[in-house]
């Protein structure tokens, strides 16, 4: 895949929100991988901050929805792993200081 598309779809996944903590799962540290092949199947490998997370099937539907946008996405589906654990530690700068954390 190119990085140009790559970065298209990273940008597309930066739309969806996690609602209880109201950052976006790109800037959260939950997107991992995002794959494409041939014929625009499109494999998106994320976490979640928890793994009782109760919204879990809410951001799958919305990282379906961003990524339907996409001309080259033909089928999106959504890989949720818990290895490696998500930490804060995967969480940019600018999520760290919208939720105060240091």
């Amino acid at each position: 895949m190119e990085e140009a598309l790559k970065e298209n779809l990273m940008g597309a996944l930066e739309q969806v929100v996690d609602p209880e903590l109201g950052i976006d799962i790109v800037n959260l540290g939950l997107v991992y991988d995002v794959e494409m092949d041939e014929a625009g199947a499109t494999t998106v490998t994320m976490t979640l901050t928890s793994m009782g997370c109760p919204l879990a099937g809410t951001i799958v539907d919305q990282v379906k929805i961003a990524l339907g946008d996409i001309p080259e996405v033909k089928e999106t589906e959504v890989n949720i792993v818990w290895n490696p654990p998500w930490s804060k530690d995967r969480m940019s700068r600018y999520a760290k200081i919208a939720l105060g954390i240091t």
